[in-house]
């Protein structure tokens, strides 16, 4: 029985809906957790693979590359078939190229399997957002996101300290194993448990998918939503390559440490998420957006200046941080979900995901340029880092004010 959306005066989501919400969740948090172990490890691997910090990006950024390439590909053919089946389909890709991490021996290997990885996993996040705005209005959807994206949190609390455990004790290779056997499990209950979504196939357009692609990118109302998501992604993905070696070598946290910085942060996470959620549907999606930018450029340009610092200083900052993260990324996605229409909502989605990791692959690249790692292992030029992703999040915010007001525009169309 397919799936209906939520009633716009219902205070209370029913147990399926509470079910959908939680499930899309735990998948995020695997998919979260795959991109998201690279960062810890990155001390491990530059370490054990005999990497410079170039070809660590060029790994973080292979995955971004390639599932760039696959959201462009899926996006034409994203609105013609149950969200559900698209979800498994992309999920058990997913799942093959994480075992294949696992498995891994060298450089060579590792970098093919995430791009493997990456053509299947890229998509995924696209998908669950469109079964997202298919289920659920646009004025309950921060808070269905906050509750969605803690799964980055999540990712923190739990995944990153039992990933890092298990690296320092059964070789880097075991994280990925790990992650694939729960992967699994996930994608038994979304095929036994999910109801089919294919309330938006009532709405399909009869386009060739190559057509229903290219109107869909070009449309203008789009094309801000589409700018937008590209530099909110570039703040993103430049500093989270090398945030366990600047926090090794640059602020002096011992490698054994790290593990309690991620769970203190991502239990913080935890909490603000899905409150920041619920402020974004009370006070305003961009007006959150705006709050949490002003907070991140703050703290990163102090952050990426820093010198050896106190292991509760390394926690506290880390904290704020990723309180501004959560307001931006949580409002963000809401509010760009109000931009297309239903009959576009899956290739929109699709697009916008695929930019999001191109360029973010184009972000952690740059990254690996400009930061450079001396001989006693210290990062050099991380504060220009710090400029950058400062000055896109400015221009960021700007242009979310002009999709806050045509999704402001649409709404009132439908009055």
């Amino acid at each position: 029985m397919p799936s209906k959306p939520l009633d716009t005066g219902k205070l209370r989501f029913t147990p399926y809906q509470k079910f959908a919400i939680a499930i899309l969740a735990f998948l995020q948090f695997t998919v979260i957790l795959d991109f998201m172990i690279l960062s810890p490890l990155g001390a491990i691997l530059l370490r054990d693979l005999g990497m410079g910090t170039s070809q660590f990006g060029l790994v973080v950024s292979a995955y971004a590359f390639s599932a760039g390439i696959s959201g462009l590909l899926t996006a034409g053919f994203a609105d013609k078939f149950d969200r559900k089946r698209l979800l498994l389909f992309f999920y058990s890709g997913f799942v093959l190229g994480t075992f294949l991490c696992g498995l891994a021996p060298n450089y060579r290997l590792l970098l093919a399997a995430r791009v493997v990885t990456g053509l299947f996993g890229g998509v995924i996040g696209s998908i669950s957002l469109a079964i997202v705005a298919d289920l659920f209005p646009l004025a309950a959807r921060g808070r269905v996101m906050g509750f969605v994206q803690a799964s980055f949190a999540a990712s923190q609390v739990l995944g990153i300290p039992v990933g890092l455990f298990c690296a320092t004790r059964w070789g880097w290779h075991a994280p990925f194993l790990l992650i694939a056997a729960v992967a699994t499990a996930v994608g038994i209950v979304i095929a036994l448990r999910l109801r089919p979504v294919v309330g938006h196939l009532e709405h399909a357009l009869d386009r060739h998918p190559l057509q229903h692609l290219f109107l869909t990118a070009i449309r203008p109302r789009y094309i801000l939503g589409f700018g937008s998501t590209v530099l909110l992604a570039t703040g993103g993905f430049m500093l989270m390559p090398f945030g366990s070696t600047f926090s090794v070598n640059n602020l002096g946290i011992a490698l054994d440490k790290l593990p309690m910085v991620y769970l203190v942060t991502g239990l913080c996470a935890l909490v603000t998420g899905p409150l920041v959620g619920r402020l974004s549907d009370s006070i305003g999606k961009y007006f959150t957006l705006c709050m949490g930018t002003v907070l991140n450029i703050a703290v990163i340009l102090y952050y990426t200046r820093l010198g050896i610092t106190p292991l509760w200083g390394v926690m506290l900052i880390n904290v704020v941080m990723f309180m501004g993260i959560s307001a931006r990324s949580v409002s963000a996605s809401a509010l760009t979900s109000g931009l297309p229409t239903i009959s576009d909502r899956g290739a929109y989605m699709s697009i916008s995901s695929s930019l999001q990791q191109l360029s973010g692959g184009v972000a952690a690249w740059l990254a690996g340029q400009i930061v450079v790692q001396s001989a006693s292992g210290r990062l050099e030029h991380y504060e220009i880092l710090g400029f950058v992703v400062a000055t896109t999040m400015t221009i960021t915010m700007g242009l979310m004010w002009f999709v806050n007001r045509r999704v402001g525009e649409k709404a009132l169309a439908r009055r």
